[in-house]
C-alpha cells in the first residue's frame, strides 16, 4: 500500500495546497554552512571536517510548506537543526523577520522559539519517559511563564486537537503508539504557537495507514494556525501531497528548487530525475512499465566531498568541467532553479540526454 491511496486526495487533487509567494519571506536563510570537526589522537586535534550543509540558501513564505529531499545522509536533518540553532551554525544567517537568529543571545533565542519549533523524527526518543504527557506538552508554556491554570486549558484543548483525550494527559510516553506520540510531540510544538515548524521526517517510522492520518493532521492544523511548514522527508510521495514547494538536497546543498507541480512534472536535474523515477506509481500497468534508473556507486563522504559538481562520480551525463567548476544555483524558469552545467530541458528526460551522448545508463525494470 502507498501513502497515495490514503492521504486526503482533495487538497492535493483540487490545488487546494497551491501557494503564491507575495509580501516578504518570513524565513530567509543565506548561506547557511555547518561543519563538524574531525578529531584524532591523543590531544583530541582538529584533522578534518564533516561538511554537512555547504551554503544553502532558501526563503521560506507564510502558510508556506517547503519540501527538502534527499537521500540519508545528505544533510536534510543537520539543516533542520541548525535553522533552529539546536546545532549551532559554523557560518550564514537565518533571518526570522528582521533577526539573524544565529547571532540572537540565548535569552533571545529562548523567546524566539515561541516562533520557531521542531517535531523530530523519533517521537519516543524526544519525549521525557519520566514526565506524563501534560508536563511534556505543557514545558513550554512554563518555560515561557504561561499562568497555570491557563497553561492546564491549552494543553487539555491540544490534546484535544490532535486527537487525543484530555484525560490522556496523565500517561506517560510508553502508554501510547507510536503514532499517538507522534501526535503528542505535534501538540508540543503547537503549545506556544509558533509560525514556522520544522518537520523533521515525522511518519518516515509510522505505518502508512498512519503516516496518512498525521498528513492529515499536518495539513489541518497548518490551516487553523496558519503555519510554514519546513518538511523534510526521503519520501518523494509524501513531499508531493504536502508541499507547495521542493529542494532536492544532495551531499549538504540543494540541486533543485521549484514549486511542486514543476519539480514533479518538469525536473531538470539528473539527481531529482533518478529519486522520481523510484517513487512508485499508484496505476499497476503504468508502475509494471515504470523504468528506474540506477545510479552508480554511494553518496561520497561529506568529509571528503568530490572537486566540481558533487554529484558528478554519480552522473551519467557528467562531462569535464563537472570535475572542475561548481555549478551555481541558477534559475531556468520563474521559479525553477537547478545546479547543474547541463540541465535537462523540458520534457527532456535522463535517457533521452544519456543516448544522445552515447552512454550507457543502468536501468531496473519494475
Amino acid at each position: 500500500m502507498s501513502v497515495d491511496s490514503v492521504v486526503d486526495e482533495s487538497a492535493y487533487d483540487s490545488g487546494a495546497l497551491d501557494h503564491q509567494q507575495v509580501g516578504e519571506p518570513l524565513l530567509r536563510v543565506r548561506d547557511l554552512v555547518k561543519d563538524f570537526p574531525i578529531r584524532a589522537g591523543v590531544f583530541r586535534r582538529q584533522v578534518g571536517e564533516v561538511q554537512a550543509v555547504s551554503g544553502v540558501s532558501f526563503d521560506l513564505f507564510f502558510t508556506e510548506t517547503l519540501g527538502v529531499v534527499g537521500e540519508s545522509g545528505c544533510g536534510k536533518s543537520t539543516l533542520g537543526r541548525s535553522l533552529l540553532r539546536l546545532l549551532e551554525p559554523t557560518s550564514g544567517t537565518v533571518m526570522f523577520g528582521d533577526e539573524d537568529v544565529t547571532t540572537a543571545s540565548k535569552s533571545r533565542l529562548r523567546q524566539l522559539r515561541s516562533d520557531l519549533q521542531m517535531v523530530f523524527q523519533d517521537p519516543y526518543a524526544s519525549l521525557n519517559p519520566r514526565l506524563p504527557i501534560r508536563d511534556i506538552v505543557g514545558e513550554p508554556l512554563q518555560i515561557h511563564g504561561v499562568p497555570k491554570k491557563e497553561a492546564r486549558a491549552r494543553v487539555d484543548d491540544l490534546l484535544t486537537r490532535v486527537g487525543l483525550l484530555p484525560e490522556h494527559g496523565n500517561r506517560y510516553p510508553h502508554e501510547f503508539s507510536g503514532g499517538q506520540r507522534q501526535r503528542i510531540g505535534i501538540a508540543r510544538s503547537l503549545a506556544l504557537r509558533p509560525k514556522v515548524i520544522v518537520l523533521d521526517e515525522p511518519v518516515s517510522a509510522l505505518d502508512v495507514s498512519i503516516q496518512a492520518q498525521v498528513l492529515n493532521l499536518l495539513d489541518d492544523i497548518k490551516d487553523e494556525y496558519e503555519l510554514s511548514y519546513i518538511f523534510i522527508a526521503h519520501d518523494l510521495s509524501v513531499v508531493r501531497h504536502t508541499s507547495n514547494r521542493v529542494a532536492v538536497m544532495y551531499l549538504g546543498r540543494f540541486v533543485e528548487t521549484a514549486d511542486r507541480d514543476t519539480l514533479y512534472g518538469a525536473p531538470a536535474h539528473p539527481y531529482t530525475q533518478s529519486l522520481l523515477s523510484a517513487v512508485p506509481v499508484a496505476d499497476p500497468r503504468r508502475e509494471r512499465a515504470r523504468k528506474r534508473i540506477l545510479l552508480q556507486g554511494d553518496v561520497p563522504s561529506p568529509a571528503n566531498p568530490p572537486t566540481g559538481c558533487r554529484f558528478h562520480p554519480r552522473c551519467p551525463i557528467a562531462q569535464d568541467i563537472c570535475k572542475q567548476e561548481t555549478p551555481e544555483l541558477m534559475e531556468i524558469a520563474v521559479g525553477h532553479q537547478v545546479a547543474c552545467h547541463f540541465a535537462l530541458g523540458p520534457g527532456e528526460t535522463l535517457l533521452q540526454r544519456t543516448e544522445a551522448l552515447g552512454r550507457a545508463v543502468d536501468i531496473a525494470s519494475t
